[in-house]
């Protein structure tokens, strides 16, 4: 125990329980245990500089509270945490002051265990994990070669933030109002080459097995929406210079083709310059250098003006004949769909905008019920206006105008995903090193042979100066390929990240079959299998360590594999997945997509990661705002912990309102929280530090307040199962008030109430436990059973009505007969003053319950 004193001493008890259980080991997670497994995971956090604020307690308080109370249920509990320490914030740091970011990151880090470690969460710490280990990321470069492998990753020209007065790619969040955050200096889109993980592959698996996780309707839907599945044609538009080719759109409603009065492209499609002529060209050129200065987001923004610019070329529509004029928008992107749009203005309310803007012909092709609906007309209705398919009910028409434009081998039934690929490489230093090396085609031909099964069904590579260079991966074995040590972590230059400064480990001699790699100013060494080679300078976004950590957490000291068959077996995926609703779709997505591609692979037994998620709420400051800095409403878990102890925080928090609600902080309500553990220390402790003398070995406990207790541990029990933290806890308080007024009560029902409150508030619990003359680790006891026969009671309370109207109530025996009810009834003084002397006409019983009484006034 941590003290003999009287008082209820949280600075002593919870570092004394806490040190306790570190020694014991009291959290460790046994592999392939006869128990039964139960996993229970939150979003791992990133480790910043400014540590925890009162928001990433409350949902590990949630999960903390399940793992002890699985543990008392007899589970044998995965509760791990890591770090997803990679990220942006350490680099920047780096670049100020030009300390190493993986110091900065350490630092943090012993930061944020130390508060973790203070709030008492019941973590295997042995299964630690940091994303920037090298012994971790060594399997999310392994990873990475396995979508290699399968040809799901490649390179491609994509379009980053460019400053060129800074010479450097900056991220979306260090860019503000169009100019870089450090110095505000303008900012314009350049394409650079990135590598890209080919997700729409599994866009159709990624909808469809939605339907069998347990998560929130609104993340489901969100994911939904991003995937953005949507059915119609791939329509080919010729173009009336025959040497370019056609022009190729997709659209969900080919039944307005009719009403196409113009198209639009990307500023960045690839046959701008060819159809844009002459007396455009200036046009042109200067409305794609603003729209290169734009994100996507402000230029698909529905409330900005629209904006566009005439090519001066035509396409031919293949539905009529017609010419159609192409324009260039930045509302549209080139990353979604085919970078082309067919306009039908009268029936879209942004092409709709957009003609009126221009003056460019609106056609109504689809009319309502009453036919001359207000344009843009965007509801159901039959075809007008369109020659062969008038009268015909839409839905019809787009099935038979589709099956017109297969016939003539200008269009097709098509299915289109919102999703794009994913951009996966990042022009930063503090990243996972891509565990690729550029090379010639003839040394990738001579590598490719003798090791064919690690290349990709086609070879990925990208032309620079008229060479094109190959992409080949490094054997397995090879792993981890770790950053090397760099003067300056400033940005290149070119665009490429800092690695492309250090010489020595960019231009290398490179063994293709070991991996092996010597600098390229030394001589080349002897042997046939040496080749020159110059290694990949992008690093992997931080979403790369977070998209498996949860398996690594399953055998974390595996060096053969990122973790073993039989723990991949046993333990399986979490059981329980908590973390905030802002990762509803990017980590969620990311994550489901690696799980399945290692599904396909063999490597784990099921096809989804998080079979059950939960969101829980945000925590607002005490001004009803989001907590920021500039705000000044940030809450330290610190402060808490030091005035009123951690156990109070606690239950604070889960006390606050329901996990999944948004609520603010509120700093008087913790006092009644705390007020409520010393209650209960009072209740256990008496005045000479004893227990309190109530407490009697064999005391015969009131039938009502031994009932209150199974019903207690009967709810406290549902409640955590369902993460009801808050009616859990009212109920214990209903409990302490009804113990409180007992003159004496048994050892047996105190050390039942200790049972279950000690997963919400462990630390009194095991001080309590131990005081009352239990071996010290409440954490390893069963959690107590209640008893179906004391739930019942042997009285009820019985409602007395007179003419429909409450005149009095009763505790009344079960099983009371109707002339039973009627007998009390008459001899109850607030309800014989209404039937006196008068006669029943009816009567109404309802046992246990109510008994009303019609009478003649």
């Amino acid at each position: 125990m941590a003290t003999k004193s009287k008082d209820y001493n949280f600075l002593e008890i919870e570092p004394h329980w806490q040190s306790f259980w570190e020694k014991n080991r009291s959290f460790r997670a046994e592999n392939n245990s006869s128990k039964p497994k139960y996993y229970v995971l939150d979003m791992f956090p990133y480790p910043s500089g400014a540590g925890l604020h009162i928001g990433h307690p409350e949902g590990y308080t949630a999960t903390d509270i399940i793992a002890r109370y699985k543990r008392a249920k007899g589970f044998n509990v995965l509760h791990p945490i890591g770090w997803d320490a990679f990220g942006l914030p350490a680099e920047q740091h780096a670049v100020k002051t030009g300390t190493h970011p993986a110091s900065n990151t350490q630092n943090n880090i012993t930061n944020f265990k130390r508060q973790i470690q203070a709030l008492g969460f019941s973590y295997d710490w042995e299964r630690e994990i940091d994303t920037t280990d090298p012994k971790y990321f060594r399997w999310t470069q392994w990873i990475f070669l396995q979508l290699f492998k399968k040809g799901l990753a490649y390179v491609d020209e994509r379009p980053v933030w460019w400053c060129p007065e800074l010479r450097t790619v900056l991220a979306n969040e260090e860019v503000v109002d169009g100019k870089s955050e450090v110095g505000g200096f303008p900012v314009e889109r350049r394409n650079l080459r990135q590598w890209v993980l080919r997700i729409t592959a599994y866009a159709e698996r990624l909808l469809a097995d939605l339907k069998d996780v347990d998560w929130p309707d609104s993340t489901k839907r969100m994911q939904e929406a991003w995937i953005g599945r949507s059915e119609g044609a791939e329509v080919l538009f010729k173009l009336e210079q025959p040497e370019l080719g056609d022009l190729k759109i997709f659209t969900t409603r080919p039944d307005t083709l009719f009403g196409c009065t113009y198209m639009v492209i990307a500023p960045e499609h690839p046959l701008v310059e060819a159809l844009t002529t002459p007396e455009h060209k200036a046009a042109v050129e200067a409305y794609r250098k603003r729209a290169a200065a734009k994100s996507d987001l402000e230029r698909t923004d529905l409330a900005k003006e629209k904006s566009g610019v005439f090519s001066g070329s035509y396409a031919i529509n293949p539905i009529n004949g017609t010419r159609v004029p192409i324009w260039i928008a930045d509302y549209v992107l080139m990353g979604y769909g085919t970078g082309a749009i067919m306009a039908v203005p009268a029936h879209d309310d942004r092409d709709f905008e957009f003609a009126q803007q221009y003056q460019l012909p609106i056609i109504r092709v689809i009319a309502g019920e009453k036919g001359d609906e207000p344009l843009p007309y965007t509801g159901e209705g039959r075809l007008v206006n369109s020659p062969g398919y008038d009268g015909m009910p839409w839905e019809e028409a787009k099935k038979k105008i589709t099956a017109s434009l297969a016939e003539r081998g200008v269009g097709k039934v098509a299915v289109n995903y919102k999703l794009r690929d994913w951009l996966f490489s990042r022009q930063r230093y503090w990243g996972e090193p891509f565990p690729i090396a550029w090379v010639s085609e003839e040394d990738y031909r001579r590598a490719a042979a003798a090791r064919p099964n690690d290349v990709p069904p086609e070879p990925v590579t990208y032309a620079s100066e008229g060479v094109v260079h190959y992409a080949l991966p490094l054997p397995a074995s090879a792993l981890p390929l770790e950053l090397p040590e760099v003067q300056s972590y400033l940005p290149s230059g070119t665009g490429e990240s800092p690695l492309a400064n250090v010489a020595d480990w960019l231009e290398v001699w490179l063994d293709f079959t070991t991996g092996a790699s010597l600098p390229a100013s030394q001589p080349r060494p002897v042997g046939e299998d040496w080749i020159r080679a110059r290694r990949e300078t992008n690093t992997m976004p931080q979403w790369a360590g977070s998209c498996w950590y949860y398996l690594r957490f399953l055998d974390p000291q595996n060096s053969a594999a990122l973790a073993s068959p039989e723990a991949l077996k046993y333990w399986g995926v979490p059981d329980l997945y908590v973390g905030g609703a802002e990762h509803a779709v990017l980590h969620l997505l990311y994550a489901r997509f690696w799980h399945k591609v290692l599904f396909d692979l063999g490597v784990v037994p099921q096809s989804e990661p998080f079979t059950k998620l939960f969101h829980q709420g945000i925590i607002l400051g005490e001004d009803g705002e989001k907590m920021s800095k500039s705000r000044g409403n940030v809450v330290n878990p610190d402060t808490i912990i030091a005035s009123h102890g951690t156990d109070t925080l606690r239950l604070y928090l889960m006390f606050l309102g329901p996990l999944e609600a948004m609520k603010p902080w509120n700093p008087r309500g913790i006092e009644g929280v705390h007020r409520f553990l010393q209650k209960i220390w009072r209740e256990c402790i008496g005045e000479d530090g004893e227990p309190n003398k109530k407490i009697v070995d064999n005391a015969a406990d009131p039938a009502d307040f031994t009932k209150l207790l199974h019903e207690t541990i009967k709810k406290v029990g549902e409640d955590i199962e369902n993460l009801r933290f808050n009616t859990a806890i009212s109920q214990l308080m209903i409990l302490v008030n009804a113990l409180q007024k007992l003159p004496q009560v048994s050892r047996t029902a105190v050390l039942q109430f200790i049972q279950i409150l000690a997963p919400l508030a462990p630390h009194i619990a095991e001080e309590l436990w131990e005081r009352l003359g239990q071996p010290a680790g409440i954490q390893s006891v069963s959690w107590p059973a209640y008893d179906p026969a004391k739930l019942k009671s042997s009285e009820v309370k019985l409602v007395f009505q007179v003419n429909g109207k409450h005149r009095g109530d009763a505790l009344v025996p079960v099983g009371l007969t109707q002339d039973q009810a009627l007998e009390i009834a008459r001899g109850n003084e607030r309800v014989a003053p209404f039937i006196e002397g008068k006669n029943v006409k009816r009567i109404v019983y309802v046992p246990g319950k109510i008994l009303n009484l019609v009478v003649e006034n």
